[in-house]
């Protein structure tokens, strides 16, 4: 997609014709019902095309129309609700990417945690999950050293040594109770203000959220309170004329220390993306004019020459130029084993150098290198919601406004019927109605198992793009594979040597790689690659004739070599008596068996075939314990399929299928009813990838198919996909725990607050026991969506 770069606050900006995309920060963004709230607030604005609040990262996804509002103005609107002079610090990002700073890891992009520059590294986002939980503490403290005394002062009667002094209906008590208020309204004006703050933003956008709950709750029991002390004689019992200023006060203390603890909790659940951060290097060293100097890791360019030693990072991507090394990729891969390295090897930027030194040129810098772009899938996806999540925000955007409802319902109804003093218990029930209910539960119940799922699912090398991909991925009960890079390699490797006429089979393959070292056919590349792997030296062959679809004859050294199908020894006139039957078993397990002559004298023949992959066998045994059905899907002939499917387990097999035909092998097995999982590496995969329920791409495989994913593999390895399966289904096991929860919480809950046990048991529950179950319930949200943080893949699941 073309993008258009320009230039705000030093910051590159690219975008879409017409359009752009930026991130701004938002103060405002609390949780998931102020979310929407902003949310809504800033699609009314004009020019405004869409906007989207990230509750856990405090930002804004805004996409806009340039000629029509400034980067300013959004900034201005998601952070005060206004536009007014000084814009906070603006994130401006691709409509389809990630800017970058100087940093390979700092993306500044869409609901997404702000990461590492050489400022702050790779903790600015933690450092504001700080700086919120230490504000919000304060306001603890302070709610809570108000709170104490003005529970036991509320009452003085009830307590000996107080009631002497401060005896009912006494002015001296009013007094001390004018005194409370004061106090009262400073922990409502100091600790409480956002949810005023907040329920007044929402009032603006014509919604009602949970800051709207709390506030009238605390609100109507502080303006109560203060009536009954400034005019105590409108009230026709004295009784009534009783202060809440301990509900004001305590309520407020309790939901505060609620949020940050959430705070603290949900910062855990964003360890993926600042571990991932984490990993990479912050200096490389360069070779510039003839000397090694050390830069930091923002400053190397495409086609530096790079220096790597043991023990360091790789810096950025690249190629090694010379040297060798053992290179640990499990950080990025999840493959423990480390991966031999050699001139002309890929290597990934932030993986670990083990044992030699070697050269590298730089070919993936910044946004481009594979750190970078997994850090912003990984960001994608926690970003997006999975679709049980729409359910969820249809029920929550009608949940406050009935909880409000509720409450007046539940006001009139003790008023009327309720006991003496029936004001008093009127407005008990109204205000424990508005404060237990509890709608960032919900909201907060599938974002955040979310995070910590596809934050796992990185950390075993599994990118999944978005919630979608998630929740469709644990309910598939079909997976098919493509053969050719998947299952297999994707390049052929010498597999037999069978000699012949007392011939040693390191002779004959000496001989049959001489002449194929001329030929560049890739069996011959084979052939050769064997050869050099068992130490042979290779003889300069002269005289080289290659014979279409036969195979290739020359001279090495005084003997005449053919090396080819049955029809180039019938054509020579070379018999090939017993090892027909050979050749027919090699054949017939998916191999390409060459015959090799000399002299005119039959000499054995050699085997070549497209290797399995490790870890294919055991990757489809455990996707069939699972209970899902496996099938391969490939071009290649049927025999090729069969023998192939044989090996590795798989039972049913769609071979000779032409690479356009893919999608429509796909939609056959959907229109069974069957929900599929496509796993596929090359461009002829892409369209069956897409038209699959959820398409997975080999990491080692074509940008294309990548691209055209929904879940990318990192490692190549087919384990991956048990795993993405593995985790899945525990994220969404989770999400319907944290659902379940959340709804079963307020279903319970509110008719308690309504008094609905009262008639039957004398319970009436209290203000201050409903913030307590209140704030409970999103910590128990919260640290059953943690839970995920210990997952790990069981045999078979990695």
């Amino acid at each position: 997609m073309r993008t258009l770069p320009g230039e705000i606050d030093g910051v590159t900006v690219r975008s879409e014709p017409g359009t752009r995309s930026v991130v701004v920060p938002s103060g405002r963004v609390h949780c998931e019902s102020s979310a929407a709230t902003v949310s809504e607030e800033l699609r009314g604005q004009p020019g405004v095309v869409s906007a989207h609040a990230d509750a856990k990262q405090h930002t804004v996804e805004v996409s806009y129309l340039a000629d029509l509002v400034t980067v300013e103005q959004i900034a201005q609107w998601a952070e005060t609700g206004s536009p007014r002079p000084g814009v906070a610090a603006v994130h401006p990002m691709s409509h389809t990417g990630t800017d970058l700073g100087p940093d390979m890891g700092t993306p500044h992009r869409a609901s997404a945690t702000r990461v590492a520059t050489d400022a702050d590294d790779g903790s600015a986002a933690s450092a504001e999950a700080d700086r919120e939980y230490r504000s919000l503490m304060r306001r603890w403290w302070f709610a809570a050293a108000v709170g104490a005394p003005t529970m036991v002062l509320s009452y003085p009667w009830l307590i000996p040594g107080l009631r002497d002094w401060f005896p009912r209906g006494s002015d001296q008590l009013r007094g001390l109770w004018a005194v409370m208020g004061v106090f009262a309204f400073a922990v409502l004006a100091y600790s409480g203000s956002q949810f005023f703050t907040g329920a007044a933003r929402a009032l603006r956008a014509r919604q009602a959220n949970m800051h709207t709950l709390i506030a009238l709750g605390t609100g109507v029991a502080w303006v109560y309170s203060t009536i009954a002390v400034i005019a105590p004689q409108i009230f026709p019992e004295e009784s009534m004329s009783d202060v809440y200023y301990d509900v004001t006060v305590v309520v407020t203390a309790l939901v505060v220390l609620g949020l940050a603890l959430e705070v603290k909790a949900r910062g855990r659940s964003s360890e993926a993306i600042r571990k991932l951060v984490g990993l990479q290097a912050r200096t490389a060293r360069v070779v510039r004019d003839g000397v090694e100097v050390d830069v930091p890791v923002g400053d190397v360019v495409v086609g530096d020459e790079i220096v790597v030693r043991p023990g360091e990072k790789i810096p950025v991507d690249g190629q090694v130029r010379t040297g060798s090394s053992a290179v640990d990729e499990s950080m990025i891969t999840g493959e423990s084993m480390p991966v031999i390295k050699g001139r002309g090897d890929e290597v990934i930027g932030a993986t670990l150098n083990t044992t030699g030194a070697f050269r590298m040129q730089a070919t993936k810098v910044g946004a481009d290198t594979a750190l970078a772009q997994i850090v912003r899938l990984v960001q994608d996806a926690q970003a997006s919601k999975v679709p049980i999540q729409r359910v969820v925000d249809v029920v929550s955007g009608y949940f406050t406004p009935a909880v409000m409802i509720l409450s007046i319902l539940g006001f009139v109804a003790w008023y009327d019927l309720g006991p003496s003093p029936a004001l008093a218990y009127a407005i008990i029930v109204a205000v424990t109605t508005l404060i237990i209910a509890c709608p960032c539960a919900l909201g907060m119940a599938t974002p955040m198992s979310l995070t910590t799922g596809v934050g796992k699912g990185a950390e075993h090398g599994i990118l999944i793009r978005s919630g979608d991909a998630l929740q469709v991925t644990s309910r598939l009960d079909t997976v098919v594979l493509d053969k050719t890079g998947t299952v297999t390699w994707g390049r052929p490797a010498l597999t037999d040597i069978v000699p012949a006429g007392g011939w040693d089979g390191d002779e004959l393959l000496e001989l049959a790689a001489s002449v194929d070292a001329v030929s560049e056919h890739p069996l011959a590349t084979a052939i050769v690659a064997g050869a050099r792997d068992r130490g042979l030296a290779l003889t300069e062959a002269v005289d080289f004739e290659a014979v279409p679809g036969h195979g290739v004859r020359a001279k090495v050294g005084t003997r005449s070599v053919l090396v080819g199908n049955e029809r180039l020894l019938a054509r020579e006139g070379i018999t090939i008596g017993d090892l027909a039957t050979t050749w027919q078993r090699l054949a017939d397990d998916g191999k390409t068996p060459m015959f090799v002559a000399v002299d005119g004298f039959l000499a054995g023949l050699v085997a070549v075939a497209d290797t399995v992959k490790d870890g294919s066998v055991a990757a489809i045994a455990h996707l069939k314990a699972a209970g899902l059905q496996v099938a391969m899907l490939t071009g290649d002939n049927q025999r090729t399929a069969d023998a192939i499917a044989r090996l590795v387990g798989v039972d049913r097999v769609l071979a000779e299928v032409l690479p356009q035909d893919k999608a429509d092998e796909i939609r056959k097995l959907q229109l069974e009813g069957r929900k599929v999982g496509m796993v596929g590496d090359g461009i002829n995969d892409a369209p069956a990838l897409t038209q699959a329920d959820v398409g997975f791409a080999i990491g080692t495989g074509t940008d294309v198919a990548i691209e055209a994913a929904d879940v990318t593999l990192i490692s190549g390895s087919l384990e991956g996909v048990v795993t993405a399966v593995a985790i899945s289904k525990a994220t969404m096991r989770n999400v319907r725990q944290n659902l379940g929860g959340a709804f079963g919480y307020n279903v319970l809950g509110l008719p308690i607050a309504l008094g609905l046990l009262y008639p039957l048991f004398g319970i009436l529950l209290s203000p201050l026991l409903a913030a307590a179950a209140m704030s409970l319930s999103s910590l128990t949200v919260i640290s059953n969506a943690n839970r995920l943080r210990n997952w790990k893949p069981k045999d078979g699941s990695r």
